[in-house]
């Protein structure tokens, strides 16, 4: 069922007050890849577990050890495969809501930005924030 138009902008609103009131818990919930993606990934899990038991049966049928070892390791690391979530990385946001572009992809840098700040730098700038906005 499809929405109206004006839910559509009421949604939209929504949206747009969600980033601009809470930009880290916005980018948090918003992924990059889409849920047919994670689905995928339990389905190749699933299919790679059942290959996996089935060479174990057979493996059993037949009396080869190898082939059961191998159908075990096959059948757990399918499953393990399929439970792990997916490595997605989230969208940054910016202060103003918009999506940051990530490292190493084309967009616009700030002005006076650095754009390979260590870990620590970029906490101490954090820090240094913090502090200027307290006082």
């Amino acid at each position: 069922m499809a929405l109206s138009e004006h839910e559509e902008a009421l949604l939209q609103q929504m949206e747009e007050a969600l980033y601009a009131e809470d930009p880290r818990f916005a980018s948090r919930i918003e992924k990059t890849k889409s849920r047919a993606l994670g689905r995928g990934r339990v389905v190749a899990g699933v299919v790679a577990g059942v290959a996996g038991l089935a060479l174990v049966v057979f493996s059993a049928m037949s009396s080869s050890i190898w082939l059961g070892a191998v159908g075990f390791a096959v059948m757990v690391g399918g499953i393990v495969y399929a439970i792990t979530p997916s490595k997605a990385k989230l969208a940054a946001v910016g202060a103003d809501g918009n999506p940051k572009p990530r490292p190493g992809t084309p967009g616009k840098a700030k002005a006076g930005t650095r754009k390979s700040a260590t870990f620590m730098e970029r906490l101490e700038e954090r820090w240094e924030k913090r502090r200027r906005d307290q006082w």
